[in-house]
C-alpha cells in the first residue's frame, strides 16, 4: 500500500516554526501551503483545497480559537481536519480546542523529524 499525501495547510507567524512543519512534512511527500495568520488562512482556503490544516493558537489578527470556529462553522470547511499547534501547555486549552472541534493538539517545540501524518478515515 503506498503512503497517503495531502495538501496541508501550515497557519503560524513565527517564520521558524513554518519551516521546521514543512520540512517534515515536505519529506514524507506532502504539498505544504503556509499563512502567517488567521486571516490569511482563511483568504487561502476560499482558494485552495487542503486536507489538513495545522493552527497555531497564539497569533495576531486572528488567533487559532477564532479560525477554528469560522471552520467548523462553515459547511464548506467543517470536515477538514485541523490540527492546533502551541506552546501553550495547558490543558484547558487542549480540552477547548478539542470541544471546538479539532482533531488533535500538538505541543511546541517539536521534532520535525520525528513528525507524521497518516490519513485517517472516521466513518
Amino acid at each position: 500500500m503506498s503512503e497517503l499525501t495531502g495538501s496541508i495547510l501550515v497557519v503560524d507567524d513565527n517564520r521558524m516554526n513554518r519551516l521546521m512543519l514543512a520540512r517534515g512534512l515536505e519529506q514524507q511527500g506532502h504539498r505544504v501551503s503556509f499563512a502567517e495568520h488567521g486571516r490569511q488562512a482563511l483568504e487561502m482556503m476560499r482558494n485552495q483545497a487542503f486536507d489538513l490544516v495545522l493552527l497555531d493558537i497564539e497569533m495576531p489578527e486572528m488567533n487559532g480559537y477564532e479560525v477554528l470556529e469560522h471552520l467548523r462553522a462553515d459547511p464548506h470547511w467543517r470536515d477538514i481536519p485541523v490540527i492546533m499547534i502551541s506552546a501553550v501547555d495547558e490543558i484547558d486549552s487542549v480540552v477547548r480546542c478539542i470541544e471546538m472541534g479539532a482533531a488533535d493538539y500538538l505541543n511546541k517545540p517539536f521534532n520535525p523529524g520525528g513528525f507524521s501524518l497518516r490519513r485517517r478515515h472516521h466513518q
